[in-house]
């Protein structure tokens, strides 16, 4: 009887460690699934308009103060572990914003410095060829074949140089970098190694921060806040950028509905957990936000273009 009753116990405890690993591996890697469909959407079409980068921004600062936070208040390790997780995450979704953002740029002000310079181009041609015109009668008994051969040969030639450097020559790129500290393009900076400069200023100084502060309950329960509800807002850009184009073209419906699960996933998990008050009070918060842009999808879903030019992708 006694043997019965140590294999069943060891059978129940066996299931809960199975059930409590899964739950802590989704915890861990189940944060970064609602983005791979957006980065491989952004990917496939080289567009980037539909996904606001302030979620981005939202994520670096939210994992980054819960990282900090930890050092407070030693909360569960698949929660840091997913925060560094996310924090890299992130970083890869704005290197490739980044990058197809400036690809972009650059490919319409090439269009139309080329069709600038083309049109002018053919203005100088069109002077050209009528002034040659009136000299033509000239040019034919005042030369003979082989000079007026090495005439129209040397004008063609001319005109080639020409398109060559229009075609090589565009309009001054126009830069703005984090050290700049121009807060007019802030989180809108041109190279990616700014967006990192930012992330290590941001960390070394709340680091240095918190381990001033770290004897003071007050301003360790504050960071975890702080962390907790930056995260649950990181849909408001999203739902911000919807809004105003009054369409969700460009925004991955997957994405979205990955944020709605995972989120409540993660808020029934900080309650039987019993984590800080802060986390699953926000996480609340965070799935709401959630339906409201899962809301915004039915109610924008005849508009397949924005009534009004998006803004500047990041």
């Amino acid at each position: 009887m006694d043997n019965i009753d140590l294999q069943l116990t060891l059978s129940e405890v066996t299931i809960v460690d199975l059930v409590s690993w899964i739950a802590s591996g989704a915890m861990i890697f189940g944060g970064i699934v609602p983005y791979i469909p957006q980065y491989r959407q952004i990917k496939r079409t080289e567009n980037a308009e539909g996904f606001s980068t302030y979620v981005c921004l939202a994520l670096l600062v939210a994992n980054t103060l819960r990282i900090l936070f930890w050092f407070g208040v030693h909360f569960e390790l698949p929660l840091l572990a997913q925060s560094i997780i996310m924090n890299v995450t992130m970083m890869v979704m704005l290197h490739l914003c980044n990058r197809v953002t400036q690809l972009n740029e650059m490919s319409t002000k090439r269009r139309a410095f080329l069709g600038n310079a083309t049109e002018s181009l053919s203005e100088d041609l069109s002077l050209e060829k009528a002034s040659r015109e009136e000299n033509r009668e000239l040019l034919v008994f005042a030369e003979g074949p082989e000079i007026r051969k090495r005439h129209y040969g040397a004008e063609l030639q001319q005109g080639k140089r020409h398109l060559k450097d229009a075609s090589s020559q565009t309009e001054p790129e126009t830069v703005h970098r984090f050290l700049d500290f121009d807060h007019r393009h802030f989180w809108k900076w041109t190279k990616f190694r700014d967006y990192v400069q930012f992330m290590f200023v941001f960390t070394l100084i709340g680091g240095y921060i918190t381990y001033v502060c770290l004897d003071f309950p007050v301003y360790v329960e504050t960071l975890g806040f702080l962390a907790v509800f930056v995260e649950a807002l990181l849909g408001a850009p999203q739902f911000w950028r919807n809004y105003q184009n009054k369409c969700t073209v460009g925004m991955s419906v997957k994405m979205v509905g990955f944020w709605t699960s995972g989120d409540t996933f993660k808020t029934a998990y900080f309650l039987i957990n019993k984590a800080p008050m802060q986390f699953w009070i926000c996480g609340l918060l965070q799935v709401g936000i959630d339906i409201a842009i899962l809301l915004q999808v039915w109610i924008y879903r005849k508009n397949v273009h924005p009534i009004s030019k998006p803004a500047k992708p990041i």
